[in-house]
């Protein structure tokens, strides 16, 4: 039986965050300043964290998304994803990542069981994603890329599009899809950190779609089960495929079907609410009754929508990393 929200709903992902730590700083995620570190107390462990996800999928859940952070810096990280891939009736095991150490763990990831990646990947360019990651290393995170297409992987990228920073990159990143059978995403700079005058970087999916138009012949995609909120297109001719997300300029909120619970037990029904429900008294009664309670809350409460346009949001700053966007 489908779990549906108070508006009729269904709700079948869980995007569960493991770790707030991350490998890179990028500039859209978290200010320049950083962020306190959650205390190692106050992360959950692998056994709760692996009881949220099978309390989850008993309740209605069919896809879970690891996230961090950047999941990979968690010790013990494989055997935990082969713990969840075991999850009986749990339909699709993903996870997102930088790409900064798949090259030294694509492999253990297949043989885990998780079944597609999303990699976050900014731009091509050396200088511009030193820039925007604060720290990173391009040729290291393309050569993990490698790394998951020989393992098999289906590749996804994420590319957050900035204007005057890398937008003029778009065209480049959909020659991808033009070349491999990837699957890249176009994704609007969200005002996470509500950072002074954000909306000079906003670039709409409107816009996105008219620059690949010029080059590409696009064809319209039927939205696939769980798929996420992306427009999706084929390339005529090209093995890969293109999405735009635009959270920003063209809400998706009437067919979301997610909640998100942070590496500290904090689930949430929608990215930017400020709402939240503490899932640690639940974990910590030892009722999985009580635990599957609390998830069913976040989904009976789950807002109609998010409150964020291009010219104004309303939500309270928090960085990308903590929440696992």
């Amino acid at each position: 039986m489908p779990l549906l929200d108070s508006l009729g709903r269904t709700i079948n992902y869980l995007r569960l965050s493991v770790t707030d730590r991350c490998n890179l700083r990028c500039t859209y995620c978290m200010p320049e300043t950083g962020i306190g570190k959650t205390g190692h107390s106050d992360i959950l462990s692998y056994e709760e964290l692996y009881r949220i996800a099978r309390t989850a999928v008993s309740i209605g859940i069919d896809k879970i998304r690891i996230t961090g952070g950047e999941p990979l810096v968690r010790k013990g990280i494989i055997g935990f994803l082969r713990q969840l891939a075991e999850i009986p009736e749990l339909g699709q095991l993903v996870l997102t990542t930088n790409g900064v150490l798949l090259g030294e763990m694509a492999g253990d990831l297949r043989s885990a069981g998780v079944q597609r990646l999303n990699i976050s990947l900014d731009s091509l360019n050396p200088e511009t994603f030193s820039r925007i990651s604060r720290c990173g290393d391009l040729r290291r995170v393309l050569a993990g890329i490698e790394a998951a297409r020989s393992c098999g992987f289906p590749i996804k990228l994420n590319m957050v599009v900035m204007r005057g920073i890398n937008d003029h990159e778009i065209l480049d990143f959909a020659a991808l899809a033009n070349t491999y059978a990837t699957t890249v995403r176009f994704i609007e700079y969200m005002p996470a950190i509500r950072e002074h005058n954000w909306q000079r970087l906003v670039v709409p999916g409107s816009e996105i779609l008219e620059q690949l138009a010029q080059q590409f012949t696009l064809i319209p995609l039927e939205q696939a089960d769980m798929a996420g909120p992306a427009r999706n297109f084929r390339i005529l001719g090209a093995p890969g495929t293109l999405g735009v997300i635009t959270p920003v300029s063209h809400h998706f909120c009437s067919e979301c079907n997610r909640i998100r619970v942070t590496a500290s037990g904090l689930a949430k029904g929608c990215l930017f609410a400020d709402s939240q429900v503490d899932l640690k008294p639940s974990l910590r009664s030892g009722s999985d009754l009580l635990l599957a309670h609390a998830l069913g809350t976040i989904v009976d409460t789950k807002p109609d929508r998010h409150h964020m346009n291009p010219v104004e949001c309303h939500h309270q700053a928090f960085s990308m990393s903590s929440i696992g966007g």
